[in-house]
């Protein structure tokens, strides 16, 4: 008799390194956290290799740039579970893949899990897509949740019964990678800013919707209390050359510094260079984009940074307010300006802030309690 193939779990998503962002962090660390095997069929990207190479998953690249619940897709999704003996399966984004769940179910696969992040929340208004984002509820064994803001407007679109048994499975952070002891030498000496010189980070990709523009609009305003501080804007996007032009007017040009294409492994230094994370996050088409949750807010929580978050989504959820940072007005430069001033002008109480901070994402957003999560809703 031939012997038993382990029991592996297939994780289907487009969200993956090397490409980069929250959502794809928040699948590669549960699939590298799982202590099953884990199979990933994802799209092809340019300098997969490595990544596929160095991981501990086996990963397996379709064709395309991009999944879709295609009926190509879903015999080759099939056909990987079959040939890796794969019998549960993780939907890295509830929509649209989730919809490939009962092809799977047909081919012995089950439980299925799908992860909800933020864009589930257009999709759950949008009459067509709520149709879709329901179906998939109703197709799947539980949908996951990053925030409350979340869980409130996708189960919304959901049948009652599906939408009873949604569990909440949030990102965690690694407190020991994102530390006040890591290293920030390195990089203020490459910057160029002296030790005693306040730095407000603001880390993510540029959208319009992480409200950096904003920010700048704050900076002289902070500037007139701080005239040595520096903004350090971390990350790269579609808004960069706009914000870039805002950043060097002669105003602030001196003191604001855009970073793009820092590695993912030298985020701990960049958090540990910096005394205050400010990111306005705000929600943006009518209620159509809102921030989910924010990973970065837990990061830089972590690296023991007060927190200023805009009020959008998820995000006032990863902060205390006046406990461990403050949550904002998006839309207000003053008062985005007044609440960085207040941490910078107390340097003990914003370190007591970001210790707390520190605090609360070791007891609530560990790695091993979200991974813990989808084991039991993998059994």
């Amino acid at each position: 008799m031939a012997a038993e193939r382990p029991r592996r779990v297939l994780v289907v998503t487009n969200d993956f390194p090397p490409r980069r962002g929250g959502i794809e962090t928040f699948v590669f660390s549960l699939c590298e956290g799982l202590s099953a095997e884990v199979v990933v069929y994802t799209a092809r990207m340019r300098g997969s290799e490595r990544i596929d190479a160095e991981g501990r998953v086996l990963v397996v690249r379709d064709r395309s740039r991009l999944l879709l619940p295609t009926r190509r897709v879903a015999r080759a999704v099939r056909e990987v579970a079959i040939d890796h003996g794969c019998d549960r399966v993780v939907f890295g984004a509830s929509v649209p893949l989730g919809l490939l769940a009962p092809y799977l179910r047909a081919a012995g696969v089950r439980p299925a899990v799908a992860l909800t992040h933020g864009h589930e929340v257009w999709w759950a208004r949008l009459p067509g897509a709520r149709r879709l984002i329901r179906r998939v509820g109703r197709d799947v064994d539980v949908l996951t949740y990053v925030s409350e803001f979340c869980r409130a407007r996708i189960a919304a679109a959901l049948r009652p019964a599906d939408a009873a048994t949604m569990v909440r499975l949030a990102p965690g952070v690694d407190p020991n990678r994102f530390s006040p002891q890591a290293d920030s030498g390195e990089v203020r000496e490459r910057l160029g800013i002296d030790a005693d010189r306040p730095v407000v980070v603001a880390a993510s990709r540029l959208v319009a919707r992480k409200g950096h523009d904003v920010l700048l609009a704050a900076w002289p305003r902070v500037l007139a209390a701080h005239p040595e501080a520096v903004l350090l804007i971390v990350g790269d996007g579609p808004a960069r050359r706009r914000l870039a032009r805002a950043a060097s007017v002669p105003a602030v040009s001196d003191s604001v510094r855009i970073i793009p294409g820092v590695a993912w492994e030298q985020m701990p230094g960049v958090y540990a260079a910096g005394d205050v994370f400010a990111l306005p996050c705000r929600t943006r088409l009518h209620g159509l984009e809102p921030e989910a949750l924010g990973i970065v807010f837990l990061e830089a929580a972590a690296a023991g940074l007060p927190v200023v978050a805009g009020r959008s989504g998820g995000a006032p959820e990863t902060v205390v307010d006046g406990v461990t940072g403050y949550v904002v007005d998006p839309r207000s430069p003053h008062q985005v300006a007044d609440r960085i001033v207040a941490l910078l002008d107390d340097p003990a109480g914003a370190r007591s802030m970001g210790l707390r901070g520190r605090e609360r994402v070791i007891h609530e957003y560990s790695w091993a309690s979200a991974v813990a999560t989808l084991e039991s809703l993998l059994r």
